[in-house]
């Protein structure tokens, strides 16, 4: 049997068209997944009334909505490889909506974490990396402008999210803005019907040409043909649900160590902010203003840093660039610690916002370039795994020093301390691996497949048959 008329070859990124459709939508699931987990931190001090509880009980709805998105990548990742990412985004889409609405009815804290936590961060879960996935799928080149854009969907509901918050618990109790909160989610099955799978173009082969190579292939030796025969025997290998093989790649290792010490501190800061504000005798409304700050500037910061990231001189030093942004954000933090006048807060919302935004534009480019599109999927689904680890461990913490010794002061100086070890780390090791890399492996040389000269006899006839037309017109 032949060569097919008609193959199909391998879909290629776009760089627009349907892909700023996807855009849209990844700009409005990393919205969700990121600012989410924060905003709630509004809801705290009525439910630390309600329930009788302190602050590190409250901070872990945020640690366990957070370690699910984060802990539930490699299960996001097999779903996403078995089903597609449409279907998982609708059914997270679901989940994320019916765990805060199961919320708004729970009677302790307990059954929040259940509710809130669990429940609603394992349908963000299977809406963010998915929404990831296909965004690296629909763009190359414009690659690290489009996850600038994408990520800003973080500040943009976050500055939105955080003053609503407010005036739901203020109007309608933290029980009935849970429950509009719940009817918000849904909107993540709309992004989720956005994602329409990019496919291959149909590309048909010259005439003459499939006679040629069936007759190329009935002429080779017996043992190239036993060899065929084989292989159309045998079934095709089924597509790996999850990876492990690209944790080989010690450039992912380091990423991976880097961003455990990372996310042990990069979110204490904005969860705990609006509690410290308003212990601090900022009235509510001023203190839930402090995350819009962070939010509007860091709406400018990520576009901007994922421009300046897509030069053609600072694309292939990522890893550098993105090791400048994590000591940055940890300078503001240490720098920050003392401040407890409400000017001194903005000023710290403001270069924490830039600073934040250069780390979540950065992170997930810096991934797709060490491990590329092909193995992004599995990758990122091991990475996120990792993360909700540290997560689950950060915030939680963080209020436990702060119920010990009621002093904000210690967990600015552990957050930066966090952020400052995990880009120097990321900086040397980096620098190591690629010195190591430069004198590693010499290229393998492998005997040509039967298929391969069928295919290298069709492009050489194909390049025959068009030079052919043009003697003929000339």
């Amino acid at each position: 049997m032949g060569s097919s008329a008609a193959e199909r070859e391998a879909p290629r990124p776009p760089d627009g068209g349907w892909g700023w459709v996807v855009l849209i939508g990844c700009f409005v699931i990393t919205g969700f997944s990121y600012a989410f987990p924060k905003a709630v931190s509004v809801y705290f001090k009525e439910l630390m009334k309600d329930f009788g509880c302190g602050y590190s009980d409250t901070a872990w709805i945020s640690s366990i909505m957070l370690a699910m998105l984060y802990g539930s990548g490699p299960l996001s990742s097999i779903l996403v490889n078995k089903f597609g990412c449409r279907p998982v985004m609708l059914l997270g889409g679901l989940l994320a909506s019916a765990g805060m609405i199961s919320a708004s009815f729970t009677t302790n804290i307990i059954q929040l974490y259940m509710t809130a936590g669990v429940l609603t961060g394992l349908g963000l879960a299977f809406n963010f990396q998915p929404s990831l996935i296909m965004l690296g799928t629909y763009f190359d080149k414009r690659r690290p402008l489009a996850n600038g854009l994408a990520a800003a969907g973080s500040p943009v509901f976050l500055s939105a999210l955080s003053p609503l918050g407010q005036v739901l618990v203020d109007k309608y109790g933290w029980r009935g803005g849970f429950l509009i909160m719940g009817g918000l989610l849904l909107n993540c099955c709309t992004c989720g019907a956005l994602m329409r799978p990019l496919l291959g173009r149909l590309k048909k082969a010259p005439v003459g040409v499939e006679a040629d190579a069936q007759e190329l292939k009935e002429m080779l030796p017996s043992k190239g043909h036993e060899n065929n025969v084989r292989k159309k025997s045998q079934k095709p290998p089924k597509k790996k649900l999850l990876d492990f093989s690209v944790l080989r790649d010690r450039g992912l290792v380091i990423y991976i160590m880097a961003k455990f010490i990372v996310v042990l501190g990069l979110f204490v800061p904005t969860i705990l902010l609006v509690n410290y504000a308003k212990d601090q005798g900022v009235p509510d409304r001023d203190a839930a203003f402090l995350l819009s700050i962070i939010g509007f500037i860091d709406i400018f910061a990520r576009p901007t840093c994922g421009v300046i990231a897509g030069l053609d001189w600072v694309r292939p030093k990522m890893a550098y660039f993105f090791s400048i942004a994590l000591i940055l954000n940890g300078l503001t933090d240490v720098c920050s610690a003392r401040n407890t006048s409400y000017m001194g807060l903005v000023i710290f919302c403001v270069f924490f916002g830039i600073t934040y935004g250069m780390v979540g534009a950065l992170q997930f480019e810096v991934l797709m370039g060490i491990v590329g599109s092909g193995g992004f999927p599995s990758a990122l689904g091991l990475v996120l795994l990792f993360e909700a680890v540290g997560v689950l461990i950060g915030p939680p913490s963080a209020g436990i020093l702060v119920d010990a010794f009621k002093n904000y002061e210690l967990i600015f100086y552990m957050a930066g301390s966090e952020l400052l070890t995990a880009g120097v780390f990321l900086a040397t090791a980096s620098y190591c691996c690629i010195g190591r890399k430069k004198s590693k492996d010499s290229p393998n040389v492998e005997e040509p497949d039967v298929e391969e000269v069928v295919n290298h006899t069709n492009h050489d006839s194909d390049n025959s048959h068009q030079t052919a037309l043009k003697d003929e017109e000339s």
